[in-house]
Parts: structure tokens; C-alpha cells; sequence
């Protein structure tokens, strides 16, 4: 039997920051955990379990998911459900909990996209598996240019008024898109909290395309995903591709990805990287936190052991010019 799980006393003083989101009275944990990978029903429940709790136990307050994570489809969230269950329920009022929709869910017209439809009925369907009243932030997953914008966001709206989220978000939208949302959920009191994007060294577009500036203009957060390009900002493949990797797997990495322009830039960075004492993984996540225009970052993990590392990046996230100066060399005009 396993013992019944209790939190470390001392999770909030463990070295975990927390940051204001937009305008607002949330804080999130500069590090957030997703759990897009690594908790599906592939995964060892064991695993998943260790992670969640290993991860509160250190501060972070922040689980982040989607209704199609997994695999399968729901999986993730089922799995967190049972684990809300188990042993989290009692620190419900502790955890920032959010869910998305909008992605390939089930088949039919009404299973993807951003129908009003859809999302109220994929809401439903992620509180049961998660075990909850509510989810603290829903998020339309990405924008659908066939339905009007407006019943996208009144279903935000609309979601938020029934009680089944206290916040909602948007993630990858087009920045004038992300605009219209901003006034119109404004305009009805309902503040878009987050805005979720892809943002990594290798990825510099909501830099370059302003929208962490819209978001920060707009009192809204933001949050970045896929803060380690897959797994190529950190020093897995600097000698090879190993058998274990995402890439060797050829899911969602590709082996054509790794070019000798990318190696050499990954290992130009890595360079950097040991000259500040800390991994190129923990450089890679420290590079979001050197500001505040970043509230939060979304890691993954396969192990505790790995959750633990990504912690580390916490410990420097001060940057000198010529460190700055040398990473703009390596990564401008340089899009993955």
C-alpha cells in the first residue's frame, strides 16, 4: 500500500518564485508543469503520480492541460484525475488547474475547432475526467478561422458566468486576432488572463511579432510552451541522436530537424551555457525568466529526476550584456 500523500510543509520555501499575471490577482510559479507528454495511459501511473507530486512539493502550483493530451485522447487528464483523487484533493484551493480546447478530440464536425458547441461540450467532458467542479483557467486552444471569432469568445464568456472557470486564455492566436479577443472579452468583464504561445531561443516569434507586448499592453499574462524546442535546447543531441529520444521516435521531432547549422548552433550555445555554470536545458528556461514580459514557463518531464534539473534553471536567471549579446548572435535570424 501506499502511503497516504502529505505535501512538504515547506513547498512554498523551497526557492519557487511566483510572478503577477497581467493585470490580475494570480500569481503563477515562474515554472509550471504540463503534461502534454509523459501522463497518457502509455505511461506508468507510478511515474505520473511521482512527478505531480514532486513537482507541488517544490512549489509548483501550476498543472497545465489539454482534453486531447496523452496518449490517448483525455488520458492525461484522466490520469491527473485520478491523482486529484488519490491525493490532491485536499490542496484543491492550492492548485491553478488549466485545460484547453480546440484541437482534434473526437471524430465528427463538432469534435475540433472553436464551435460553441465544441467547447462547452469538451469542458464538460474534461471536468469528469479530471474530477473537478472546475478548472481555475480554460483556454481556446488555437483560432479557427471558419467559425466567427465572436462565438469562439462568448463561449469563453459564457463558460466563465456558469461557474466551470474562474479565468480564461487564448493560445496561438494571430496577433490581430488575440486583439479582438482582448477588447471583446474585456468589454463583457471577462479579462483574458493568459496567452499561451510557443517561445524558446530557437522560436523568437511572439518576440518578433509583438505579442508579448500586445499581451503586456493589454494586462493579460503570458505563458510560454515549449521552452526546450522539443528537447533540442538541451545537450541530448549534441553527440548523436540516442536511441530513447523523441527524435529517434519520430514523434513530434523529426530527424530532418537536425541539421548541421542546428547542431552548431545548439552546441554555440551550450558553450554559453557552461560558462554560466548550468546546463544548456537550465540556460534555455533561465533565457524566459531574464525578464518579466514571460509570467510563467511550461516544462515537461519523463522523470523526477529530469523535473528536478529544470528546478535548477531557477537559481540564475540574471543575464550579463555579453551573455545577452552572445545568444542574440547565435539565435537571431534563426526561426525553428
Amino acid at each position: 500500500m501506499n502511503p497516504i500523500y502529505s505535501p512538504l510543509p515547506e513547498r512554498y520555501d523551497s526557492g519557487m518564485k511566483y510572478r503577477r499575471c497581467g493585470k490580475s490577482g494570480i500569481l503563477l510559479p515562474e515554472i509550471s508543469l504540463g503534461l502534454w507528454h509523459n501522463f497518457g495511459d502509455v505511461d506508468t501511473f507510478a511515474n505520473s503520480r511521482a512527478m505531480v507530486h514532486y513537482a507541488f512539493d517544490r512549489g509548483i502550483t501550476h498543472f497545465d492541460l489539454a482534453n486531447n493530451y496523452g496518449p490517448s485522447y483525455g488520458s492525461a487528464e484522466e490520469t491527473f484525475g485520478m491523482i486529484m483523487k488519490k491525493s490532491l484533493m485536499p490542496y484543491r484551493d492550492e492548485l491553478f488547474i488549466s485545460t484547453k480546447a480546440g484541437h482534434d478530440m473526437w471524430p465528427g464536425p463538432y469534435g475540433e475547432w472553436g464551435s460553441r458547441k465544441y467547447l462547452m461540450a469538451s469542458l464538460d467532458q474534461s471536468l469528469k475526467r479530471m474530477n473537478l467542479d472546475y478548472v481555475d483557467i480554460f483556454y481556446s486552444h488555437r483560432y479557427d478561422p471558419n467559425t466567427p471569432v465572436e462565438e469562439t469568445l462568448q463561449a469563453l464568456v459564457d463558460i466563465v458566468r456558469q461557474g466551470k472557470a474562474l479565468y480564461v486564455g487564448i493560445s496561438k492566436y494571430p496577433k490581430d486576432v488575440a486583439q479582438d479577443a482582448y477588447y471583446y472579452l474585456e468589454e463583457r468583464d471577462v479579462h483574458c488572463l493568459l496567452y499561451q504561445g510557443r517561445y524558446n531561443l530557437f522560436n523568437r516569434a511572439p518576440e518578433k511579432e509583438g505579442i508579448l507586448r500586445q499581451a503586456k499592453e493589454n494586462g493579460t499574462g503570458f505563458i510560454a510552451f515549449s521552452p526546450l524546442a522539443q528537447g533540442l535546447l538541451t545537450d541530448r543531441y549534441l553527440h548523436g541522436i540516442p536511441e530513447d529520444s523523441r527524435m529517434a521516435k519520430g514523434k513530434f521531432l523529426k530527424k530532418e530537424v537536425l541539421t548541421d547549422r542546428v547542431l552548431h548552433k545548439i552546441t554555440a550555445l551550450n558553450e554559453v551555457a557552461t560558462g554560466r555554470g548550468q546546463t544548456l536545458a537550465e540556460m534555455s528556461l533561465s533565457w524566459l525568466l531574464k525578464d518579466d514580459s514571460v509570467t510563467s514557463v511550461i516544462v515537461g518531464a519523463s522523470s523526477v529526476t529530469q523535473l528536478s534539473d529544470n528546478l535548477k534553471a531557477l537559481e540564475n536567471t540574471s543575464f550579463s550584456a555579453e551573455e545577452k549579446e552572445k545568444i542574440e548572435m547565435i539565435s537571431m535570424d534563426f526561426h525553428l
